[in-house]
């Protein structure tokens, strides 16, 4: 599996699952990223560390950690 750590910048995925557990998971679903969801990834910064995304009309910008934890297609 994808994870959105590695989908290519100007790409659109869509969120096929969250890991992590307990309050990571908790407050990346709070943040709008919910399973079937589609993410737009911006950029990524040079070191991958953030990922500058667009969900649900809207920009965020993930730690490279959380974003390890998204998978994507």
């Amino acid at each position: 599996m994808q994870t959105l750590k590695e989908a290519r910048p100007g790409s659109s995925v869509r969120v096929l699952r969250i890991g992590g557990g307990g309050p990571v998971k908790r407050r990346i679903m709070e943040m709008g990223i919910t399973k079937g969801v589609e993410l737009f990834v911006r950029k990524v910064a040079p070191f991958g560390d953030p990922v500058e995304i667009t969900v649900r009309g809207y920009e965020l910008s993930l730690r490279k950690a959380d974003a390890e934890l998204i998978e994507v297609g």
